[in-house]
C-alpha cells in the first residue's frame, strides 16, 4: 500500500509541475503574440511613413524634408530589426517552455502508467489470492466427503 500512496504522491507532484510549467508556457506564448503585434505596428508605420513620403515626393519635397524622411525611415528600420530579434527571442522562451512543459507531461502521465500498471497487478495478486482460497475450499470439502 505505501507504493500506491507513493506513486499518488509523485503523480501530484508531477501534475503540480505540469500546471505550472503550462502557466510559464501560457505566459511566453502572450509575450511572444505581443512582440509579434509590435513588429506589426513597426512595419505598417513603416509602410505608412514610406507612402506619405513617396506622396510628398511627388508633390515637391525639399532635400532638407528628403533627408529628415530617410533619417526617419533608417531608425524605423533599425527599429524593425530590434523588434525581429526581440520577436525570435520571445519564439525561444516559448519554445524552451514548451519542451519544459511536455517534458513533466510525459512524467506525469508515466507516473499515472505505473500507477494504472500497480492497481492491475494488485487485482491480479487478488484474484488470484481468492482463487486459491477458493481451491483450497473446495479441495477440503471434496476430502470431508470421502
Amino acid at each position: 500500500m505505501t507504493t500506491h500512496s507513493a506513486i499518488h504522491t509523485l503523480i501530484e507532484l508531477a501534475t503540480k509541475d505540469a500546471d505550472e510549467a503550462a502557466k510559464r508556457l501560457g505566459a511566453a506564448l502572450r509575450a511572444s503574440e505581443e512582440t509579434g503585434q509590435k513588429l506589426s505596428l513597426l512595419l505598417q508605420y513603416r509602410d505608412d511613413y514610406a507612402a506619405r513620403c513617396q506622396a510628398d515626393l511627388a508633390s515637391g519635397l525639399t532635400a532638407t524634408g528628403y533627408l529628415n524622411f530617410r533619417v526617419f525611415l533608417e531608425k524605423l528600420d533599425n527599429a524593425i530589426a530590434g523588434q525581429r530579434e526581440v520577436v525570435r527571442e520571445a519564439q525561444k522562451l516559448v519554445d524552451a517552455a514548451r519542451r519544459v512543459w511536455q517534458e513533466n507531461e510525459r512524467k506525469r502521465m508515466s507516473f499515472g502508467t505505473l500507477a494504472t500498471r500497480a492497481k492491475k497487478q494488485a487485482r491480479q495478486h487478488e484474484t488470484r489470492r481468492d482463487q486459491k482460497l477458493t481451491d483450497e475450499h473446495a479441495t477440503r470439502q471434496t476430502l470431508y466427503k470421502r
